[in-house]
């Protein structure tokens, strides 16, 4: 059934409002990264407890998004090209979501390795923090440009991401001279998981922006 011009051009501006609160959200996310990155390489313990107040307003848009999305869905008769894009917007806010979940994370790993001394292997962590940061704002570009090419590029920065998680696991894997607590050891391998998980859910967004103007998965 074809919409009405007033309807539809009610539904676009729902729509673009919308993306604008997806953008909001992904700022939000992006400063969580940046907050963790102090709290965990700047040894800054009032970066680290600020990430979960942060974290609490991206919970909320996240809630927020999902209504909307589906009352457009529900109340507007959304076209086929509106359905795919609202169908990646409830995906994707989802893995910013866990970005900012794994930024929460990242948090409460720096507060519990402040009492010992830096690890030999933070340099090469940090690196790898950096990719990710790297790859989240691409895919927020992406997603604002609704750039596809740039959505999928994400898939080799993933790469590199993968690959600085697997020499950091072997590196603390082999160890041999680990002297008082393994507690620092632990926290490392957690921290390099939720970078990486942190980069694959970057990737998730970028496909979901290539999903959004090609229509293939």
């Amino acid at each position: 059934m074809d919409v009405s011009k007033p309807t539809r051009l009610n539904f676009e501006r729902q729509l673009r409002s919308l993306q604008r609160d997806v953008l909001r959200m992904g700022a939000l996310v992006e400063n969580s990264c940046v907050l963790a990155r102090k709290a965990l390489f700047e040894r800054d313990l009032e970066a680290a407890r600020q990430i979960p107040l942060q974290d609490k307003q991206i919970d909320r848009f996240y809630r927020q998004i999902e209504l909307d999305c589906v009352n457009l869905m529900a109340l507007q008769s959304p076209v086929t090209q509106d359905l795919r894009l609202l169908s990646a917007i409830m995906q994707l806010v989802r893995d910013l979501e866990r970005i900012g979940d794994y930024a929460e994370d990242l948090g409460e790993v720096a507060i519990k390795l402040f009492p010992y001394p830096p690890h030999p292997c933070m340099s090469r962590v940090q690196t790898m923090s950096d990719r990710c940061r790297a790859m989240l704002a691409m895919s927020l570009v992406a997603l604002s440009d609704l750039d596809a090419e740039s959505g999928l590029d994400l898939k080799q920065k993933d790469d590199a991401v993968d690959s600085d998680y697997e020499d950091v696991y072997n590196l603390l894997a082999r160890q041999t001279n680990i002297q008082g607590s393994i507690e620092p050891t632990i926290l490392m391998v957690l921290m390099i998981r939720h970078l990486e998980r942190m980069a694959d859910h970057a990737t998730n967004i970028g496909k979901r922006v290539a999903y959004i103007v090609t229509g293939q998965r």
